[in-house]
C-alpha cells in the first residue's frame, strides 16, 4: 500500500480483498474510539479534527473531493494519527470554481 500523505492512504487495486485497509492500523476506526470513549475531550477532539483537516486540504490542493467522510472511514494508527480510507465517492478534477451536483455519501449522516 502506497501512502500519498500522512493523512490519506492510497488504496490499490485489489486491496479489499487481499488487505483490507482496516487490518493495517492498530489503533482501529475512529468510530470504534468513539464508541468506547463516548466523548472525545477537546484536546482529543481538536487533534483528530486538525489532521482530518491537513488532509482534506491535501485531497483539495490535488482536485479531489472526499465525499464519503464519517467515522468509519477514518482509521487510526498505532500512534493514534488518522488515516483517510474509502475514496469511492470521491471526485476527482475538480477545481476552483467547478460544481458539482451529485447527491451522494452515507444516508446517516446526512
Amino acid at each position: 500500500m502506497a501512502q500519498v500523505f500522512p493523512g490519506v492512504i492510497k488504496e490499490c487495486p485489489g486491496m479489499a480483498q487481499d488487505c483490507p485497509s482496516w487490518a493495517l492500523y492498530a489503533g482501529g476506526e475512529l468510530f470504534m474510539q468513539l464508541e468506547r470513549e463516548g466523548i472525545f475531550l477537546e484536546d482529543t477532539a481538536c487533534f483528530y479534527l486538525s489532521e482530518i483537516t491537513l488532509a482534506l486540504g491535501h485531497l483539495h490542493s490535488h482536485g479531489i473531493i472526499y465525499r464519503d467522510l464519517k467515522p468509519e472511514n477514518i482509521m487510526l494508527n498505532s500512534q493514534g494519527h488518522i488515516k483517510l480510507t474509502d475514496f469511492g465517492l470521491c471526485k476527482e478534477s475538480i477545481h476552483d470554481g467547478a460544481v458539482t451536483h451529485t447527491f451522494c455519501g452515507t444516508i446517516e449522516y446526512m
